[in-house]
C-alpha cells in the first residue's frame, strides 16, 4: 500500500542554525519570553526542548531570583537528556551543571529517591535537581507546598498532566500554581492526550505564555532529512506473519510490538521478539556487557539488535545505558521494543519507526514518528509504518476492528495537517494590496475577533483538531456515513463549543470556520495552472481565488480518509464497515433533520420518490432515517 502521506521539505538548515549564545531557532524563540512565570513550549521531538529549558532554568537562578530548579521527566531513560552541559563553550553565560546526588534518573527505590529529594530542598549550596514525574509526586506528598516557592519546576513531556481529580501530577500543579510563587516550563511534542481529558482547566491554561514551534518549521530548517512518509500496512492473520513484507533489516529501525493487552498481540510478548529475531536471521551472540544481540542475516552481514521487550531489570538497564551512549550510524540496526523507545528517547540514526497495531493516541503516534524524524547524514528520508490489522468480516470482533483501522486513517489525516507548512487565511476583498503566497483569501470568511480566539488559532489549532478527530461521531462519519454539512455546521461545532465553553457563539463560529478552511486546504491537492492554484475539493478543482466558505461547508473533511478506504479495502470489506457503523446507530438532531430536509427536497425532485433505508448509498439511507425522523416529531407534536 502506497504512503497515506508524502512530505517534501527544502532542507534550509534553519532550524539548526546557532546563534551566538548557542541557541537554535526554537531555543531562542522559548528564551525570548524567559521571564513568564508560566511558560508552555510546544515543540516537536528533536527541536531542542531539552536544551532550551538549561538556557531558561540558567537564567531563572542568575537574573530572576530563583533558587532551585526541579526538572521532571516521564521515565528514568529520558533523564538523560538534561546531562551535564557545557553551554559555556557555545556563548552562553553559564554551565548546565549539578550534583551527580541530585541525578535521581537512576536505578533504585523510590523511598531513597525521596529522601534525596528532601535533602536538594534542604541544601542552600545545589540549585538543580533531576526527577522521574513519580519522584516529584512522592516527594511532593512528604513536603509543605511551601517549599516550592522561589522554584522553577519544569515537566518534560507535559501531556501526562490532565485536569482529571485522579491524576497526581495535575494535583501538584494545581496546588503549586494556586499556593506558591513558583515558577513552570512545561514542555510537550504533543499537547493533547488520548483520553479527551483537557491537560490543563481552562481558567488555568489562559495563565500560561505559549510558546509554540511546529513540525513543519521544524523539519524544513533540517540539513540532511528530505521527505517523510506515514504509511499503513493492513494484513490479516498474525501480525509475524505480515512482518516480512514491511521489515528492511537495511534500515535503522524501531519496532513497537503491540501491548499484550491489544487484540494484535499473541500474549506473549518474548515469543514475538524471538520471532522477528528468527526472521531477521541466526542469533550468534548476545553480549555480555552490553545485551546487544547479533544475528546474522542470510547474506552474512550481522544485524545488532536490541531487546527492550525483556523486562529483567539487570538485562534492561544494560541495554538502555548502551543505547544512551550511541555514537555511531553502525552501535546498533534495530530496536524491539514495548513500552519503550517513544518519549524522548535519542538515536538520530533511525529511519523507519514500524508500529504494529492501533495506537489509540495521537500523542504515541506523534512520540514515535519522532524517534525517525532526528535529522542525521545517514538519510534523506524517514517512514512511519503502521502495520494494523484488517477487518475479517467473520470475525466476530468485527466492530472493534473497523473503529481501530478508522482511528489510525483518522491519525494520518491529522498528522499531514501537522506536518504541512502553515497557511493564512483572511476574508476576501474587493480590490486592495495583493496577498502574499502563504496566504489564501476566502469569501464570506470570519476572522479572529478575540485574543482567546487568536491564541486557540495560534497554538491550538492541531489539539483542537485532535480532539474533533478523535471523537466518536465524527469517527463514524468517516466511510460517508454523514452529510457534509451536518459534518461541518452541526458536529464540529458542537466539539468546539464542550472544548472551549467560555467562548460565545460568534467565536465559536470564527474557529469553526478556521478549522474547516484549514482541513480542506491541507488535505486537499493543490496544483499550479499558469498563474492561478486551483484545490481539489470533493470531485473537482476549484480555483483559490474564488474561494468562498459556503463552497467549503459543503466538503467532506474526511474525503482523503474514504478515498484511502475505497481504493484498498475490498468492495465487501467497505460494505461490512459501513454496516458496522449503520448498526451503532446514531441519533439523529434537530440540526441535522433541518440541514437534510432541504436536500430530501432536492433528492424527490430529481428521482421522484423518497429516499430508501435499504439504499446501498449511506447518505440516502440517512436521508431516509431523516424522512422518518421528521414524520415521527410530526406525529409526536400532533398528539
Amino acid at each position: 500500500m502506497p504512503n497515506f502521506v508524502d512530505v517534501t521539505y527544502q532542507q534550509t538548515g534553519k532550524s539548526l542554525d546557532i546563534d551566538d549564545l548557542g541557541m537554535r531557532e526554537m531555543q531562542r524563540r522559548a528564551f525570548e519570553e524567559r521571564n513568564a512565570q508560566y511558560l508552555l513550549l510546544k515543540a516537536p521531538p528533536a527541536s531542542g526542548k531539552s536544551r532550551a529549558l538549561m538556557f531558561l532554568g540558567l537564567d531563572k537562578l542568575f537574573n530572576q531570583g530563583i533558587k532551585k530548579v526541579v526538572v521532571a521527566v516521564p521515565e528514568r531513560s529520558i533523564g538523560g537528556s538534561f546531562d551535564r552541559t557545557k553551554l559555556t563553550e557555545y556563548g552562553f553565560f553559564a554551565d548546565w551543571d549539578y550534583n551527580e546526588d541530585y541525578n535521581l534518573c537512576t536505578p533504585g527505590g523510590d523511598d531513597k529517591k525521596v529522601r534525596a529529594f528532601r535533602t536538594f530542598i534542604e541544601d542552600k549550596s545545589q540549585s538543580i535537581l533531576i526527577c522521574t514525574h513519580a519522584t516529584l509526586r512522592f516527594a511532593f506528598n512528604q513536603l509543605d507546598v511551601s517549599v516550592f516557592n522561589n522554584t522553577l519546576l519544569a515537566i518534560d513531556e507535559f501531556h501526562h498532566v490532565s485536569a482529571a481529580i485522579e491524576n497526581k501530577l495535575g494535583e501538584v500543579l494545581n496546588k503549586v500554581m494556586s499556593k506558591t510563587n513558583c515558577h513552570i516550563i512545561a514542555m510537550t511534542g504533543s499537547y493533547f492526550r488520548g483520553d479527551n481529558i483537557p491537560v490543563l482547566l481552562p481558567e488555568d491554561e489562559m495563565k500560561f505564555t505559549p510558546v509554540t514551534y511546529n513540525y513543519y518549521e521544524q523539519l524544513n530548517g533540517y540539513k540532511y532529512l528530505k521527505s517523510l512518509g506515514i504509511g499503513y500496512h493492513f494484513y490479516q492473520g498474525k501480525y509475524l506473519s505480515a512482518i516480512k513484507e514491511v521489515l528492511d533489516t537495511d534500515q535503522k529501525t524501531i519496532v513497537h510490538i503491540p501491548n499484550v493487552n491489544a487484540g494484535e498481540s499473541t500474549k506473549l510478548k518474548h515469543d514475538e521478539v524471538d520471532t522477528i529475531l528468527d526472521f531477521i536471521g541466526t542469533i550468534e551472540k548476545q553480549d555480555s556487557e552490553t545485551g546487544v544481540i547479533h544475528v546474522k542475516r542470510e547474506d552474512g552481514k550481522i544485524i545488532k539488535v536490541a531487546d527492550l521487550v525483556n523486562d529483567n531489570p539487570k538485562d534492561r538497564d544494560k541495554i538502555v545505558n548502551y543505547l544512551r551512549k550511541i555514537k555511531d550510524v553502525d552501535d546498533i540496526d534495530i530496536i524491539i521494543a514495548l513500552g519503550m523507545a517513544k518519549e524522548g528517547f535519542d538515536w538520530p540514526y533511525c529511519e523507519h519507526a514500524l508500529t504494529i497495531g492501533y495506537r489509540g493516541s495521537l500523542t504515541e503516534i506523534i512520540q514515535i514518528i519522532g524517534r525517525a524524524t532526528r535529522d542525521s547524514e545517514n538519510k534523506s528520508h524517514s517512514q512511519f509504518t503502521n502495520l494494523i490489522a484488517q477487518p475479517d468480516v467473520s470475525d466476530s470482533e468485527v466492530k472493534l476492528s473497523v473503529n481501530n483501522m478508522l482511528k489510525a486513517i483518522t491519525a494520518s489525516l491529522l498528522m499531514e495537517q501537522v506536518l504541512a507548512p502553515h497557511v493564512n487565511f483572511k476574508t476576501k476583498t474587493n480590490g486592495g494590496e495583493p496577498v502574499d503566497p502563504g496566504t489564501i483569501e476566502i469569501g464570506g470568511f470570519k476572522e479572529p475577533s478575540s485574543k482567546k480566539v487568536r491564541q486557540i488559532l495560534e497554538s491550538d489549532l492541531n489539539d483542537l483538531k485532535a480532539t474533533i478527530l478523535q471523537d466518536d461521531q465524527m469517527i463514524k462519519a468517516i466511510p460517508g456515513n454523514m452529510d457534509p454539512e451536518v459534518i461541518n455546521q452541526v458536529l464540529i461545532p458542537k466539539i468546539i463549543q464542550t472544548k472551549y465553553p467560555e467562548l460565545t457563539k460568534e467565536e465559536i463560529e470564527e474557529v469553526r470556520q478556521h478549522v474547516l478552511v484549514d482541513s480542506v486546504i491541507k488535505n486537499g491537492e493543490i496544483k499550479e495552472v499558469g498563474d492561478k492554484r486551483f484545490v481539489r475539493m470533493a470531485d473537482k478543482f476549484i480555483n483559490i481565488d474564488e474561494l468562498h466558505i459556503d463552497l467549503i461547508d459543503k466538503v467532506n473533511p474526511f474525503q482523503k480518509a474514504f478515498e484511502v478506504l475505497s481504493k484498498n479495502v475490498t468492495t465487501r470489506l467497505l460494505k461490512v464497515i459501513s454496516e458496522t457503523i449503520e448498526s451503532q446507530k446514531i441519533i439523529m438532531t434537530d440540526e441535522e433533520a433541518v440541514i437534510l430536509y432541504k436536500k430530501i427536497g432536492e433528492f424527490i425532485n430529481k428521482y421522484n420518490r423518497e429516499p430508501k433505508l435499504n439504499s446501498n448509498d449511506p447518505l440516502e439511507r440517512r436521508m431516509a432515517e431523516a424522512v422518518v425522523f421528521l414524520k415521527n416529531k410530526k406525529r409526536n407534536k400532533s398528539n
